[in-house]
């Protein structure tokens, strides 16, 4: 097996120059050339690094927690995707738990803290996550960063463009010819879901359209909640000839509760929504999308997170790159005259 001194002997470096660099030390101060020069040989030499022996020195087990509330949800395969790549490249493994569903007594968050098994966490909050859990992750001493959510005790979290967003689903609807545009929102404590209703408010009031009260739904994100607010919408005197749903995963009940109710989409009814999934793409009709930079702010947040264990130092930052992109589908079209 490959040591430190054989990859420093083949770069032409020191052993402590290939330390610094393998481990991405914000003290290694070496030129991109010496850098590259350094993974080559270790990639030719089939270096790989001693965690065991790593985490002894520096008192780290190189491990970050990702805690999500749900594994299965769509959206969170883009998400994770940017979070390992980003570790593996930091040379850090990504341990995952979840916060919703877990049998009643199960004390997998209070064990993620208390048994020094990660550095840090990651955390996506859900509509269901237990407040003894919250509390457990914001009062520990563990380096902790939000994703997507910010909290109001708590200064680190990595969030998307929700309103801009938002904005970009209600002037597609908008650009059609809609002007009764209702929206599909999330719970009233969501903070991510208060963003994206400000951004849908803002966009109707640019374009000078009244937004009824009646017009708005805050049930949820997930399948269930968004059928539940199609139901609610579609039964009104006046229903709307296009909803902004402002999560894919609700946007999937809409559609389906669309369906059941006989209503044509998009003949009767355009749908929008925040977020892009392969699940958009292969529903019937295929759903119009706003996609975000999951996979970039699952990057960030790591980034964010591995330098407050490295350095203390935890802010709070938006990722405005990718922007937004609309992608549309066949779920959207200009309403009946």
């Amino acid at each position: 097996m490959a040591t430190l001194s054989d990859v420093a002997a083949r770069a032409g470096v020191s052993v402590s120059a290939v330390s610094r660099v393998l481990s991405d030390a914000p003290s290694a101060r070496v030129s991109a050339a010496t850098r590259q020069r350094i993974h080559e040989a270790a990639r030719e030499l089939g270096y790989r690094p001693n965690f065991a022996a790593r985490a002894l020195k520096s008192a780290r087990t190189n491990v970050i927690g990702l805690v999500v509330p749900d594994v299965t949800n769509a959206i969170f395969a883009e998400l994770m995707r940017g979070v390992e790549e980003e570790a593996l490249r930091r040379g850090n493994m990504v341990l995952i738990a979840r916060t919703e569903g877990m049998p009643d007594g199960e004390d997998t968050i209070p064990r993620l803290i208390g048994e020094g098994r990660v550095d840090g966490v990651l955390l996506q909050v859900g509509d269901a996550m237990r407040a003894e859990d919250m509390r457990a992750l914001v009062e520990a001493p563990l380096p902790l960063v939000f994703i997507n959510s910010i909290h109001p005790d708590h200064v680190g979290s990595v969030t998307l463009e929700d309103a801009r967003g938002i904005r970009i689903a209600t002037e597609h609807l908008i650009g059609l010819g809609h002007r009764r545009i209702g929206f599909v929102g999330g719970l009233p404590r969501s903070d991510s879901g208060q963003r994206r209703e400000a951004g849908f408010r803002a966009a109707m009031a640019d374009a000078g359209l009244e937004v009824a009260g009646e017009l708005v739904t805050r049930l949820g994100y997930e399948p269930k909640q968004g059928g539940a607010a199609m139901a609610a919408l579609a039964a009104l005197e006046e229903p709307p000839t296009a909803i902004v749903v402002a999560n894919v995963n609700a946007a999937h009940g809409a559609l389906l509760e669309a369906r059941r109710l006989g209503l044509g989409v998009p003949q009767d009814l355009s749908i929008v929504a925040m977020h892009d999934a392969w699940t958009a793409a292969n529903a019937w009709p295929p759903l119009t999308t706003v996609r975000m930079p999951l996979a970039e702010l699952g990057r960030r947040a790591v980034e964010d997170l591995l330098q407050r264990i490295e350095t203390g130092v935890l802010a709070d930052h938006v990722v405005r790159e990718p922007a937004p992109e609309l992608v549309i589908r066949e779920s959207t079209a200009a309403p009946r005259r």
